[in-house]
């Protein structure tokens, strides 16, 4: 899709019938042919940080396989799961706080989970 794209239930109907995952073809060519198209647009120097889950390969492994070591994620991220990522997202940003980001072959990508996040205050 277009980023000018309508988004309507209806879409986000047959979003929710293709399984996220490496076998899948209508989930797997689109990720694929779209990481393609930036890889080459974005050049050999650019580094791409991945925010979303790094501890499976039903994504991963496709990105890393086109972007080799550019592909970054945030070292804090390893042993959060969705909620937590998005809570530290959040508090980064409202501390202007940069994540620290590495490389697949560099970064654990597995971990204990982190404490829970303070609670924000309103």
């Amino acid at each position: 899709m277009v980023p000018s794209e309508p988004l309507h239930l209806e879409r986000l109907q047959e979003f929710a019938q293709v399984e996220i995952g490496f076998t899948e073809k209508r989930f797997q060519e689109p990720l694929v042919q779209s990481a393609q198209h930036l890889a080459l647009q974005l050049g050999e120097s650019c580094e791409i940080v991945l925010l979303g889950s790094i501890a499976t390969g039903k994504y991963l492994d496709t990105l890393a396989s086109i972007f080799g070591d550019r592909l970054r994620f945030p070292a804090e991220f390893a042993g959060r799961g969705d909620m937590s990522r998005g809570g530290l997202l959040l508090r980064c940003v409202t501390e202007q706080r940069e994540l620290t980001y590495v490389s697949l072959s560099s970064g654990a990508r597995h971990g204990n989970r982190p404490p829970k996040l303070p609670r924000l205050r309103p």
